[in-house]
């Protein structure tokens, strides 16, 4: 099976967030796919099959699949329009989340996804202790995000990735704040997933993007994602949907050996 590698939200390579792309002619075992995922150790291995007008795509982390994952999603628009169909501008896929559409504007890919709305709830002593630090405001959605004071905060925050992966709320846990020089700052946490730290999440933006458009009352927004790595993500809040850009950069092409 051919096997991509690629950056996603990243201008140029060990930046960004790293997504293997598996695009296959016919679906494998989803027991085969988890073992691709856990062998291959990235944040996401995402699989995708042709059907028709689109793409059915899946993503799998190592500690199993997950319903949505934005730049993954990208690193598999990036292989299909760059190696596959080549003449495409756009790809749509259907996924766990519904339909997703990726627009290629020049070097950059747009990612048309569903906002995601948060209800505001209240800190437990156990959340402040996983953090390290007293947030302003805890959200939950699939995820449990955390608003902090600055961005030296969210730059700073070092939780202990044991007690997060024990809070019984969320999937995956994002400490956030506005920017100084972008518009907001973010980082990502997913040991429930065995990806302690994940260098630029899309589908976390699909809270963040309309709950920082509220706040600063603004549609058009410019994101960072501050972990080791970095990514940078151009934001648009459309009512019901969201709109990510990032760029993509190959870093790899392999082939896997999997028996079948």
């Amino acid at each position: 099976m051919k096997y991509f590698v690629v950056d996603a939200f990243a201008e140029k390579v060990f930046e960004g967030n790293p997504a293997g792309v598996c695009i296959m002619n016919d679906w494998i075992s989803d027991d085969l796919m988890q073992k691709i995922a856990i062998e291959n150790n990235l944040s996401e291995t995402a699989f995708a099959v042709k059907e028709a007008g689109h793409y059915r795509l899946r993503w799998f982390t190592p500690g199993g699949e997950i319903n949505l994952c934005g730049h993954a999603t990208l690193a598999t628009a990036f292989t299909i329009l760059n190696y596959y169909e080549k003449q495409l501008e756009t790809v749509k896929f259907q996924t766990m989340s519904g339909e997703l559409i990726v627009n290629k504007q020049d070097d950059l890919y747009e990612l048309d996804f569903p906002s995601v709305p948060s209800e505001e709830i209240s800190v437990t002593d156990q959340m402040i202790s996983a953090l390290g630090i007293v947030p302003k405001e805890t959200y939950l959605n699939r995820d449990l995000f955390f608003v902090l004071e600055s961005e030296e905060d969210v730059r700073n925050v070092s939780p202990d990735f044991a007690q997060l992966e024990r809070i019984p709320e969320g999937l995956g846990v994002c400490v956030t704040a506005k920017g100084s020089e972008v518009d907001f700052v973010s980082r990502a946490f997913f040991p429930k997933l065995k990806v302690n730290e994940d260098p630029v999440t899309g589908s976390l933006h699909c809270s963040l993007i309309p709950f920082w458009a509220k706040r600063l009352e603004k549609q058009e927004l410019v994101a960072r994602q501050l972990s080791r790595r970095g990514g940078t993500l151009y934001c648009k809040h459309e009512d019901t949907r969201v709109k990510m850009a990032g760029r993509a950069v190959l870093y790899s092409v392999a082939v896997l050996n999997i028996g079948i």
